[in-house]
Order: C-alpha cells, then structure tokens, then sequence
C-alpha cells in the first residue's frame, strides 16, 4: 500500500514537472513571436523615419553611353588581345565613366589615371609586334585590362592610410601580393576605392574620405569593407575589382551594389599587404577575392588571384548542375537580426525551385548554431593576428573606449562612431566563451560537410533586407550574422545577384559549396545569372 502511494505521488510529480516545463517552452515562444513582432515594427519605423529625411535627396548614376563598359573583364581582354579595340581606349573610357560617376557616389579616393593611360600604351605597342595571341592569353589573361582595388590592399606609391587620420600621408612601397599577380597578369591598376576605418564597419565611411553612396540609390548604404570597389564596379567606373573578405567584406558590398562577390575557400589567397598584414596567415578567416558584373569573370580572376594554390582547385571542372544536391536555409534564426523579408526570401525561393526543377529535389535544412553566427564570428576575430586597439591609433598608443568615448563626445576624436563601438566591445563587453564557441563551430562544420560532400550547393539569404539608409547600419548590427558565417566556418561562397526590387535596389543570395568546390559555387552562379539576370546598370 505505502508502494503504491509513493508511486502515485511520484507520477504526480512528473506530471506537475511535465506541465511546467511546457508551460515554459510555450511562454518562451510566445516571447520569440512577440520580439519578433516588435522587430518587424521596428525595421519598418526605421525605414519610415530615415526615408523621411533621406527620400527627397536619391540620386543614381547616369545612363552608361559607351556599350564598351558593360562587357565583361574577359570580353575586353579577347577584344584587346584580338586587335578589335585597344587598350588606350578601354582604359580611356572607364578613367571617363570614373569620372563621372564618382562626384556622385565617392568611390574613388586616389587615381593614377595619367600612370594607366601611358601604361595601356605600351601594351598597344607591344601587341603590334605580337603575332600570336594565344600565350598572351596563357601569361598575361588580363593584359590591358583597367581594374581597381580598395584602399585598404596596398598598391606600390598609392595611399594606404586604412581609412585612419593618423596614417593619412603613409604610401606603400610594394604591391600586396594578390595586386602583383593582377598586374602580372597585365591587369592595369587606374584606382583605389574607400573603406570604413581599419575595414571594420558595415559601411564605407571614414574621416580621411568621407562616405560613399550607392550608384542605384546614393541615399543608400554601400556596406563594407570593400563598399568602394562594389559601387565602382557597379557602376561601370572600372572592369573588375580585386577585394578582400573576413566578415563579408566583399559580399555585402556586392549584394548592396548588385555584382557578384566571391570569397575562397580558407587559405588559398596570399594575404601579405591586405589590410595591415606584413605576412600571409593561412589560418586567418580573411581572403581576397574578386567582385565583378559578369560571372564569367570568377574563374579567371580566381586563377590569377590564388597563384599556385589553383592546382588545389577543379576550376576548369564541367559541371553537370543536373547532378548537384540542392539545400536551402530561408533564415539564420537569430531573433535579434531582421527578419529575412518578402522580396528576400521571393528571390531566394525563385532560385531554389529553378534548381528544384533541373536536379530533381532540394531539402530545407537549419545549420545548428547558424543562429550564433555573429557570437562565433566575434571570438574567431579574436584569434585573428590583429591588435585592434593598437591599430586604430597607427600604434600610437593602445585605445581605451573611455577615452576615445569621451573625445568623440567632445568633438576631439579622429575615430569614428563605429571605431568607437568596436572599442566599447573589446573593453567592456563580456567575452565569447572559448570552449563553448569551438564546438559549436566544429558541429557545424560537420553537419554542413555531411551535406554538401563533393557535390552539394546550400542557398543562403544575402541579407534580411535590401540595403538600408546611411546610418540605419547602427541600428541593425545583427544582420551581418548573415555574411560571416561562411568566415567562420571558412567555406567558399558567392554572392549572386538576382536583378532589382521594385524599388530599384539589389537583390541576390549567397552560394555556398563545401571547401575546395568552389567551382561549384560558379557554376551555380552563371547559371543564376542567365535565368534570373544577375546584374543590372543601375541606370
């Protein structure tokens, strides 16, 4: 009797537990659907303010005039190396387009235009006394071709002051690594483009050159870090950009600016005179990559740009996209991000539902821990080879956030908000712990590898929502958990635009492979390209 009594008390007690705990899961996402609630709100009382202000000032770049400038990278290199135009007057009209479009939009921020022009010279010269092309094509696949990189990747002569008041005079006295293949390649180098300070903003804006705007939208954000080289390119002012990605540095800009944006698989580009790297890091989240109107570009910029480390790579691959394994994630599942809007997810589930089609299924899956994705990203970036508190003042001295706060405040600082916030973050934010974020990324290397294998493609959202309103950055911190996940976890990855919304403004998705199949990713991409029409002039 005193048995069964116990027992019954017992499975009242389960009972009772069982009901709390699923008391508290429904309390807890009943919370989760009201933050989220208030978030939409949020983002939409944002817009509505700021367009406000803003609306009454949009401006974009005008119409292009001469069709030369709408031709891929590789087509005027054909072109130039076949006779049919020359390299003076490719270059001539892109230092033109440059010109003109950059007292709009401020990408540009040091030329060597006259430098460019005597250089395409000699390679209108040197290709009359050619009579076979085709080891020009080999050597030199670039050979005439102008293109532009951002401030930050150092250029022999050219400025590199990362966007810091304190470096405002420095010069570089070598080419980066990755700048001297391009050149190499005959690539010819007619400018460098803005960033934020040190590369660690969402928006390219510093006190040594001011902001720059979006070419379909100048109220609009550019991103960053390599926002100057996406509004550049997109606006026809130069024919490839070679860029650089730790935290979706060269995606984000080219999702804003409507290009492609590509960044390696983790250790294949040489990162020495990228940022302030005096060496390469192979264990760094970082790589150069390129951003360009036309996919076409990709593969042959890729070559160029990872040297020898290519042969690692089936970059001249066939690929039978019939054959591809299709996965697809609609949102990262942090609460504190934007909610993946309409237009984004229309375009997103457009692409999936065309690959659907052609490969016969394709499969919604959730990363585990695809929700942390800035948490991770913040520690990674700790154990990146940087000092940012040193850096920021040239190594001058080392930065307290206090300090720093109280200037800027006080209209004496020479950083900006943004520097000042990074500063916040390392001084009085807690720390990610270490162990904890480790596993986490671990687990999701391995459940993605498991995935996509040797012939696996994941669509990733680009971004919760379009590119927003100078400034709006501030108030959406969350939404770059969308790009440097794919830093985190070190896969390869390409930016793809899929046209323009109804407003005018970019749109696109984020093609992931798993390491070494980046081929795969480009396939995707020129594929992407021809059915949904990739970039569009922002005229």
């Amino acid at each position: 009797m005193c048995t069964l009594v116990k027992n019954s008390r017992v499975q009242e007690s389960d009972k009772s537990q069982t009901i709390f705990e699923m008391t508290i899961k429904i309390l807890k996402y009943f919370l989760k659907c009201l933050f989220i609630q208030f978030h939409i709100i949020f983002d939409f009382l944002v817009d509505f303010i700021f367009g406000l202000y803003y609306d009454s000032k949009i401006q974009k770049v005008p119409p292009v005039k001469n069709n030369l400038l709408l031709m891929s990278a590789s087509e005027l290199a054909e072109k130039i190396r076949s006779r049919k135009l020359s390299s003076v007057e490719i270059v001539t009209a892109f230092i033109e387009r440059a010109k003109e479009v950059n007292e709009i939009i401020n990408a540009v921020v040091e030329d060597r235009y006259s430098d460019a022009l005597e250089e395409a010279k000699e390679v209108d010269k040197f290709l009359q006394t050619l009579e076979n092309s085709d080891l020009i094509k080999e050597k030199k696949p670039f050979l005439g071709v102008p293109f532009t990189t951002k401030e930050s990747n150092e250029a022999k002569g050219m400025l590199h002051t990362m966007g810091l008041l304190s470096r405002c005079t420095f010069r570089s006295e070598e080419d980066a690594t990755v700048i001297r293949f391009v050149k190499n390649a005959g690539g010819i180098l007619i400018a460098k483009t803005n960033v934020p300070e040190l590369n660690l903003w969402t928006e390219s804006r510093n006190n040594v050159y001011g902001q720059t705007c979006n070419p379909y939208n100048t109220t609009r954000n550019v991103g960053g870090s390599s926002g100057g080289e996406a509004a550049i390119i997109s606006a026809c002012g130069s024919a490839f950009s070679i860029a650089s990605d730790i935290g979706g540095s060269t995606r984000m800009p080219a999702f804003f600016s409507g290009a492609f944006g590509f960044k390696p698989t983790e250790g294949l580009t040489p990162l020495k005179g990228i940022g302030l790297r005096k060496e390469n890091y192979p264990n760094s989240m970082a790589e150069a990559g390129p951003i360009c109107k036309k996919a076409e570009d990709l593969i042959p910029i890729l070559k160029i740009i990872i040297g020898e480390k290519a042969s690692l790579l089936n970059l001249d691959a066939e690929v039978d996209i019939r054959c591809l394994n299709i996965f697809y994630q609609e949102s990262s599942g942090d609460i504190r991000t934007s909610t993946v809007n309409w237009e984004m997810r229309t375009a997103l589930l457009k692409a999936v539902q065309h690959f659907k089609e052609i490969t016969g299924s394709a499969t919604k899956i959730k990363i585990p821990g695809s929700e942390y994705s800035y948490r991770l990203w913040r520690f990674w970036m700790t154990q990146e080879n940087f000092d940012f508190k040193l850096s920021i003042t040239n190594g001058k001295y080392r930065a307290s956030a206090l300090t720093e706060l109280s200037k800027f405040l006080t209209g004496k600082s020479e950083l900006t908000l943004a520097a000042i916030i990074k500063l916040i973050d390392e001084d009085i934010l807690p720390r990610e712990d270490a162990e904890w974020a480790k596993n986490i990324t671990t687990n999701m290397k391995k459940y993605l590898m498991e995935k996509l294998e040797h012939n696996g493609i994941l669509f990733y959202p680009s971004s919760p929502l379009q590119t927003g309103y100078h400034y709006t950055a501030y108030l959406r911190p969350f939404n770059f958990g969308y790009w440097c996940l794919f830093n985190v976890l070190k896969f390869p990855v390409c930016q793809v635009p899929l046209g323009v919304d109804k407003n005018g403004l970019p749109i696109g998705i984020q093609v992931v492979a798993a390491p070494y199949n980046d081929h795969l990713c480009v396939a995707v991409a020129r594929e992407l390209e021809k059915i949904f029409g990739g970039w569009i002039p922002p005229a």
